[in-house]
């Protein structure tokens, strides 16, 4: 059955009922819980004194690093790289690339020192000379040995002794920039490896590696898009192209300050670390706080890197687009929190191994490299192995249930089905699919007790709240909603609500993108017939317009 397949309008504005109802619910848990216990031990180490005569959950350091503690350098470290890729866009446009190689060199070594420069480049220089042998494997094998040499000592104590200084964001800071020049080397490599006709100059590796914005904190563009973006020599911009990257850094201004305001009100990174906390907490509140962790973590990785692709815009690039939210996700061959990473595995691993995805053996290899990249991209440890397990299994998973309900009498049964019941069935499939994305990323994003906590009183046993003399003012009915198997059917409805919502909003994108063809035109000898006018009763006239259904 296709995407098209539409369900009736009170249906929808139904859905979207039972969503502003779950929501709200689940906040005024949450919000409950955060001011009752504003007192507890855990909450004194990351919830500190802020505005509003409030206190405000600290817990998260790459969030408070970037709009408070380090606020400042950061801004004036971009705005210096806008200005002078702005001066030279007025003056020599065709040097553009070098300037930003050139600040961008300039600004490491003022942040970092010229050894960790030094360190930058000996990589650069061993995965460009590897390159020259046009042979791919060979660069996979450098790079994620280098790599590598990152994550284990003694190799990663050697190298980190060529920062010079101490302060705050040293670790960090070095970290991102050596585990993204890697990433970015490798993808010059392999490209490289493509290139039929020569090699690459190490110049336009150096200029691809050193440009700003990307270098410490991503996201990762392929050298293919960079090298032709960036050379670009038509610099013009279409009409109110400005005014959108100027009303996308005013979004994300406003996106920063509401999640702001929400820190002090609701402590969602803070909670999940007491597990004593967690388990006198309504089954509602814990499945409220395992949505909105991911929530936030897409928010995040939206504002940070909306940041950087803003900077990147005035310089006339075209950088990866935002995560898709997790909101939006029903299907694991769509998650990810970070577009940049996820298009090179893409391109460099999972399409190349996978091909069209359709056989299962050659999936599951794609599947295992992609995982195992990613695992030694982000650090090997147990957390990061179980996210990785999970999500790898259910991908294949997919495939392997698309494989066995593509088979009779399946495919029989759904077509002698309507659209609509075709979509609501597997709306009901999707729910579940929904729910292990987010138990199977919450490992990664909180802890493995948390998810596993959170899996148990959803799907086994239910728990009662310290806290439901909240509700029992107010909504006295919804403490009967509790426990299991109550919750879990409930959340469970909820879900299937919000996967029909996406659905819809997939259906109506679907038809602005490839809309349903016209009918075929009269043949020309039509005029010789009889007016269609004098035969054609009322109630056949609207079949003449085929785009005023579609379009209410």
């Amino acid at each position: 059955m296709g995407i098209k397949a539409a369900l009736p309008k009170y249906e929808i504005y139904s859905y979207y009922v039972m969503l502003c109802l779950a929501v709200f619910w689940a906040t005024s848990w949450i919000f409950e819980v955060s001011n009752s216990n504003i007192n507890r031990k855990a909450f004194k180490t990351s919830v500190k004194p802020s505005y509003f005569g409030r206190k405000m959950d600290t817990s998260d350091f790459e969030w408070m690093m970037w709009f408070s503690t380090f606020r400042a350098h950061i801004l004036f470290a971009l705005s210096g790289h806008v200005l002078f890729a702005k001066i030279c866009s007025m003056l020599a446009p065709q040097y553009r690339s070098l300037v930003y190689m050139v600040y961008g060199v300039l600004a490491v070594w003022t942040s970092m020192g010229w050894t960790y420069v030094t360190l930058i480049l000996s990589h650069c220089i061993l995965l460009y000379s590897i390159s020259l042998v046009k042979i791919r494997w060979l660069c996979f094998v450098t790079g994620l040995c280098t790599l590598a040499t990152f994550k284990c000592e003694p190799f990663l104590s050697w190298e980190a002794g060529f920062v010079q200084g101490d302060f705050e964001l040293r670790h960090v800071l070095f970290y991102g920039g050596c585990g993204f020049t890697i990433m970015r080397c490798m993808s010059f490599a392999l490209e490289n490896c493509e290139k039929k006709d020569g090699n690459y100059n190490i110049l336009e590796l150096l200029k691809y590696n050193f440009y700003l914005p990307f270098f410490y904190f991503g996201p990762i563009m392929t050298f293919d898009k960079f090298y032709v973006q960036v050379n670009r020599s038509d610099l013009t911009r279409k009409d109110g192209e400005l005014w959108n990257i100027s009303l996308h850094g005013l979004i994300h201004l406003g996106v920063v300050i509401v999640v702001d305001v929400l820190f002090h009100f609701m402590y969602i990174l803070t909670i999940p670390t007491d597990m004593k906390l967690l388990k006198h907490l309504s089954d509602w509140a814990l499945v409220g706080l395992a949505y909105f962790n991911l929530v936030y973590d897409w928010v995040k990785a939206a504002v940070m890197f909306g940041v950087i692709t803003t900077v990147a815009k005035l310089d006339h690039m075209d950088p990866p687009k935002p995560p898709k939210c997790i909101t939006m996700l029903y299907m694991f061959a769509e998650t990810h929190f970070d577009r940049g990473i996820h298009e090179w595995l893409c391109k460099y691993v999972y399409d190349y191994l996978g091909g069209k995805h359709e056989n299962v053996l050659e999936e599951l290899v794609a599947t295992l490299c992609t995982y195992g990249i990613t695992i030694l991209w982000l650090g090997p440890c147990e957390v990061v192995l179980f996210w990785a397990f999970f999500n790898c299994f259910g991908l294949n998973f997919e495939l392997w249930t698309t494989k066995f309900f593509s088979m009779e009498p399946f495919v029989s049964l759904e077509m002698a089905m309507s659209e609509a019941t075709s979509r609501r069935i597997r709306a009901v499939f999707n729910t579940f699919n929904f729910w292990c994305i987010v138990l199977y990323n919450t490992v990664a994003l909180n802890s493995l007790d948390f998810s596993k906590l959170v899996a148990k009183r959803l799907l086994l046993k239910g728990g009662l709240s310290n806290f439901s003399h909240f509700f029992l003012k107010s909504l006295l009915i919804f403490n009967f909603f509790s426990g299991f198997p109550i919750t879990t059917i409930l959340v469970m409805f909820v879900t299937y609500c919000l996967v029909q919502v996406i659905k819809e909003r997939e259906r109506k994108q679907a038809l602005i993108d490839d809309p349903d063809p016209l009918p075929p035109a009269p043949p020309l000898n039509a005029a010789a017939a009889p007016p269609a006018s004098a035969t054609t009763t009322p109630a056949a006239q609207p079949a003449a317009e085929p785009n005023k259904e579609k379009a209410e």
